[in-house]
C-alpha cells in the first residue's frame, strides 16, 4: 500500500498537482476539523466506490490512518490501483504541517 506523508500531500495542494482527497472519518470529526476533500464515511465506502475516480490518485485519511487504510484494502479488491493513505492521518497532519499537538 502506498503512503502520503502529510508534507508530501502539502505540497501536492501548494503546487496544485490533480488528486483526489477523501476523508473517511465520521461526520463529527469532519466537522470539528478537516482538510477538504469528498467526505465518504469508511461505513459507506463500499457502497460508494462509483464516486471514486480511476484516472488520478485518490488519497484517503482519517484521524490516525488506519480506518483509511482498511478503506483502501476493501476497495483495492475492485481493481483500483491509484490509492494512497496519508501517513498518520489528521494527527500527523496538525503536528507535522501545523506544528499542532492535541
Amino acid at each position: 500500500m502506498r503512503q502520503l506523508l502529510p508534507k508530501e500531500l502539502k505540497e501536492w495542494m501548494d503546487t496544485g498537482k490533480e488528486f483526489a482527497l477523501v476523508d473517511v472519518r465520521e461526520l463529527h470529526e469532519r466537522d470539528a476539523y478537516n482538510i477538504g476533500g469528498t467526505h465518504i464515511p469508511m461505513g459507506e465506502i463500499v457502497q460508494r466506490i462509483n464516486e471514486l475516480p480511476r484516472d488520478k490518485e485518490v488519497v484517503f485519511y482519517c484521524e490516525k490512518g488506519i480506518r483509511s487504510v482498511i478503506v483502501i484494502q476493501r476497495i483495492e479488491a475492485a481493481g483500483f490501483q491509484n490509492l494512497l493513505n496519508l501517513a498518520g492521518g489528521m494527527k500527523a497532519w496538525k503536528a507535522i504541517v501545523l506544528n499542532q499537538t492535541d
